[in-house]
């Protein structure tokens, strides 16, 4: 479950042949299924407008995700065959209440933020980058599992530590900003190689995922433009990926870099990376073969049922959007002309509308506001990871959703920012932007005091 705030705030203007992006006038970002809530459970509710039959099974869902896994064997069937490598033991170790996640601060152990790992490509099979989009690292596989059960032993500990960087705002202010710094301490299957490439994920939010999913993949490809055809310094590109059910690549959308096509798969695929739990979709977790995991205990094949497996992916799907706050705010809304002004929109979308032909009734024809167009971006080389997976670059990042960001304190309290949470303010956030966000992160460095927090006081009404 694993999950960037990346502010894509991106391209100074909007090509003077284009329309100019909508400002909301709603409430109602996530559609009638939009909740008013705005506490530390503001991201824990269900869609307003899903019937009484739904919320019990999204109840049994929240249960899954929120209690721990354990050990096999144990008296709790349905919820034991944790590990023997793993990082959390729950869904809700690592989404904070249904939220962000954030670096674990001075020597405590990282829950919510891990590294996930790979060799560069050359070597790999074709197959093997089709599929899984990475090439893995002999003994680590495809993330640093930092817990164990007992008897087995932890791949190694991440260590995180931060320098400064300053940033000096047009008017003299100047902002200071957490660089920070990943080594891997008391590897435990022998060496690191040389060649190996890190990327560290905080966990993302939850909110709004099966409504984002409705989203047609068509929809996603013509807003697209690689080679930046209109001129206007944006070239956001769809990820494709491995669909498993339906055994070919498809459009990705979901996780950092747009590495997954579905919650389905996401959740799934976290279950048997971040906790070490087999599903039918994805039999293997990321042990790998040296590290003979198969001598532990299991919790049976597999050891997430497939009924367990729907309660999970119907919960991910049905956690709803909290309202707008303060819309109708003379500084709110000179923010959100901001927002579009200095080219904030080009990637962060704020409106879709979703099909009426979708499989749930409360995802269909809802008009959303979710403040992404889904695509990858090049975000410079301050926020480069220099992993690349399926098609995205390693200076490449999927444009998260800012709905609900305003809430994430509240939901969190020690949330960061960014895909790694190194930012710990939403302008430290924006100041991070480079590559195609560059014009933007400028033209925010240029405004006066008064401009700059009216951007933030709308993202912070979002």
């Amino acid at each position: 479950m694993a999950s960037m705030l990346t502010l894509c705030l991106t391209g100074a203007t909007q090509a003077s042949d284009n329309a100019s992006p909508p400002v909301q006038q709603t409430p109602a970002t996530g559609g009638q299924g939009t909740v008013k809530q705005f506490d530390h459970n503001a991201y824990s509710l269900p869609l307003d407008n899903m019937s009484m039959t739904k919320r019990l099974d999204f109840s049994v869902g929240n249960s899954f995700f929120r209690n721990p896994w354990v050990e096999a064997p144990a008296s709790t069937e349905a919820r034991d065959g944790l590990g023997p490598l793993f990082n959390t033991n729950s869904c809700q170790g690592c989404h904070i209440k249904d939220g962000r996640g954030h670096p674990p601060s001075g020597d405590e152990s990282a829950v919510s933020l891990f590294l996930r790992l790979s060799l560069p490509d050359a070597g790999a099979t074709d197959q093997t980058l089709e599929q899984r989009g990475v090439h893995p690292v002999p003994n680590y596989g495809t993330q640093l599992q930092t817990a164990a059960i007992t008897g087995a032993d932890p791949e190694g500990r991440m260590r995180l530590t931060y320098s400064e960087r300053r940033v000096e705002l047009d008017d003299g202010e100047v902002v200071s900003l957490r660089e920070p710094h990943y080594a891997i301490e008391a590897p435990g299957y022998g060496p690191l190689p040389d060649n190996l490439l890190t990327s560290p994920r905080v966990a993302p939010p939850m909110i709004g995922l099966g409504l984002l999913e409705t989203l047609p993949a068509e929809a996603l490809e013509a807003a697209a433009d690689p080679h930046d055809e209109d001129g206007d310094g944006i070239s956001g590109r769809v990820n494709r990926v491995w669909d498993i059910r339906q055994e070919q690549t498809v459009v990705g959308r979901f996780g950092w870099k747009a590495g997954e096509p579905s919650i389905e798969q996401q959740s799934l695929h976290a279950f048997a990376g971040d906790m070490g739990l087999t599903s039918n979709l994805v039999p293997a977790t990321d042990c790998m073969p040296s590290q003979e995991c198969e001598r532990f205990p299991h919790g049976g094949e597999p050891e997430v049922s497939d009924k367990v497996a729907g309660f999970i992916t119907f919960y991910a799907g049905s956690l709803a959007v909290p309202q707008r706050r303060n819309l109708d705010d003379p500084v709110v809304q000179a923010g959100a002309r901001i927002f579009n002004d200095i080219g904030c929109a080009s990637c962060h979308t704020p409106r879709h509308q979703t099909p009426s032909d979708t499989e749930r009734a409360a995802l269909a024809d809802q008009t959303i506001w979710p403040y992404s167009d889904l695509l990858l971006h090049d975000m410079g080389e301050g926020l480069a990871d220099h992993r690349p997976e399926f098609a995205a670059s390693g200076r490449e990042w999927r444009t998260p959703p800012l709905w609900g960001i305003g809430l994430t304190h509240k939901v969190n309290p020690r949330a960061g920012f960014l895909h790694d949470g190194r930012a710990r303010t939403l302008e430290e956030a924006i100041l991070w932007h480079g590559g195609e966000a560059e014009a933007s992160a400028a033209a925010y460095r240029h405004l006066p005091a008064d401009k700059r927090q009216a951007l933030i006081r709308f993202l912070e009404s979002l």
